[in-house]
C-alpha cells in the first residue's frame, strides 16, 4: 500500500514564513505594525496595534483604482500614508506577510515611505 504524504501548498509555505516573520515583529502603541496581504488581484494594508489589537488605519485597491497591480499597490501605500497620518502615526514596523520584499509588496512599502510613515 503506498504510503500518502501531505502536500506543501504555497499558501502553507507562506503562512509558515509569516508565522516566522511575525514572531519578531510585534506592533506597539508608539511603532504599530503595517501589515501587508496581497492576493492574486487585490493588495490590502493595515496598520495594527498589537498590544491593543486595534486596527489603526486600512487601505486597499478595491475601490477600482486604474493601472497596472504595481502601481494600484503604489496607491494604496501612499493611501495608507495619509490614513496613518489622520490617526497619529508617523513610525511603523513592516511585516510583509510572509511575501518576498519584491514587486507589489515592495511598492506599497515605498509608497508609504514616500508618503512620510518611518520604518
Amino acid at each position: 500500500m503506498p504510503i500518502r504524504r501531505k502536500r506543501r501548498t504555497t499558501r502553507a509555505a507562506r503562512r509558515r514564513r509569516h508565522a516566522r516573520v511575525r514572531k519578531r515583529v510585534h506592533g506597539t502603541p508608539q511603532r504599530p505594525r503595517l501589515s501587508v496581504f496581497r492576493s492574486l488581484s487585490h493588495i490590502y494594508g493595515q496598520i495594527i496595534d498589537d498590544d491593543s489589537g486595534a486596527t489603526l488605519a486600512s487601505a486597499s485597491d478595491l475601490n477600482g483604482a486604474e493601472g497596472s497591480k504595481t502601481e494600484r499597490a503604489a496607491a494604496v501605500g501612499a493611501q495608507l500614508a495619509r490614513a496613518a497620518r489622520d490617526a497619529g502615526v508617523s513610525a511603523i514596523v513592516f511585516d510583509r506577510g510572509g511575501y518576498r520584499y519584491h514587486g507589489r509588496v515592495r511598492a506599497l512599502a515605498e509608497a508609504a515611505r514616500e508618503g512620510g510613515l518611518d520604518f
